[in-house]
């Protein structure tokens, strides 16, 4: 009975052993396959690029100045105005109408003026009928006075009358000139080849001396009207290249000139008024009293510049992605101001003249990622495509 629970127990120990050493091969087993698994997993992907993903960082010419803020109006302007009182009979153009210099864009009523007109040319005719028959008389006293049958005194007299109808014929011959002005002022015309901007009347307004009518201007003859802050304007010169920008033509710059500086400084804003012509060949508007703002280019220095699309901020730090030995490497960088002409930002330190980045970034950059250039790649698929040279 002994023996046989000792045989029992033996039995058991060995089926016991033999399990345990069956599971430890298959532990061992599957933390191997796991450790490999999280090995790759953290191992970096390799980053496929080609050559206009990659910048290479320059030195650039930066300009800075004062701001200067305004708008656009032409140097060639008019206000029409009624010289004469009348009806208005006809307004001819419209706004935004192109017109050449002496086109009538608008008739008044001349009936009045035509009338004195006449009465004047009438008096002018009867005063110079008046004068000749004095004329004559002195003539006829200058005879009987040298045969003595006349007097000293009768002599003045005829010479009188005939200064007097002088007289009489110029103020006639006066008023009807000024006569036929008024009816020539009834015709208003384009002093200028340009175009109407805006219309303050129509047909049936009482139009009185001074009254304005319509504003002619010349949309070729565009400047910007700008103001400079009065602690800065030491720095402004005529001459000086100016870049601004004007709403209503969004992502358009305009190049322009300084050509005049006000020697005064407003009264209740304390800036001084600044005059920039458009560069000769740049772009104008056509559109008048648009605001505008730029920088007046007084001072130019060398720096090196990066657009906003290389560079990540997080809030008062940044940092470029840098491609070093086919390596991709996180870089900190100081920035600088922001050039409003470019858009780019001036870099002050963090990156040297020559290094190459990345010309836009991405989440799923990583520092130390390798890197490999996809023309490369694309030229091994192409060779590995074609078919084996043949032996001849």
């Amino acid at each position: 009975m002994l023996r046989k629970t000792i045989l029992v127990l033996a039995v058991a120990t060995t089926l016991v052993a033999c399990s345990k050493e069956s599971k430890e091969p298959a532990k061992a087993g599957a933390g191997t396959a796991q450790a490999a698994a999280n090995k790759d997993a953290k191992a970096p992907v390799k980053l496929l690029i080609s050559p206009e993903d990659l910048l290479t960082v320059q030195s650039n010419s930066v300009a800075s100045g004062p701001v200067i803020t305004g708008s656009v109006q032409p140097e060639r302007k008019a206000d029409l105005r009624a010289e004469v009182s009348a009806v208005v009979l006809q307004v001819l153009k419209e706004n935004g109408d192109v017109v050449k210099r002496g086109d009538v864009l608008v008739k008044l009523d001349e009936t009045a003026i035509r009338d004195s007109l006449n009465s004047a040319e009438a008096a002018a005719r009867a005063s110079k009928q008046a004068l000749d028959q004095a004329e004559r008389q002195v003539e006829r006293m200058k005879t009987l006075r040298t045969s003595g049958m006349t007097s000293a005194a009768a002599m003045d007299d005829a010479e009188v009358r005939r200064n007097n109808a002088l007289s009489d014929l110029a103020a006639a011959r006066t008023r009807a000139v000024q006569a036929r002005q008024q009816l020539q002022r009834t015709l208003v015309r384009a002093p200028f080849d340009g175009v109407v901007s805006e219309r303050k009347v129509s047909a049936g307004d009482t139009a009185s001396i001074g009254k304005e009518l319509l504003k002619v201007i010349d949309p070729t003859s565009m400047r910007f009207e700008g103001r400079v802050s009065a602690d800065r304007i030491a720095m402004v010169k005529p001459g000086q290249a100016v870049n601004f920008r004007i709403n209503g033509y969004p992502g358009q710059e305009f190049r322009g000139v300084v050509k005049r500086v006000d020697p005064a400084a407003n009264e209740v804003t304390r800036q001084v008024e600044v005059l920039v012509g458009f560069a000769p060949g740049a772009a104008q508007p056509r559109v008048s009293g648009l605001y505008g703002e730029g920088r007046i280019e007084a001072e130019t220095a060398a720096a090196l510049m990066l657009p906003e699309g290389s560079l990540v901020k997080a809030g008062d730090s940044a940092f470029a992605w840098r491609l070093k030995d086919r390596t991709l490497n996180k870089v900190g960088i100081k920035l600088g101001p922001r050039d409003p002409r470019s858009g780019q930002y001036e870099v002050l330190s963090g990156l040297a003249a020559g290094d190459i980045v990345m010309r836009s970034v991405s989440s799923t950059f990583t520092d130390g990622q390798k890197v490999e250039m996809a023309a490369s790649a694309k030229v091994a698929s192409a060779n590995a495509g074609q078919p084996a040279a043949q032996g001849k």
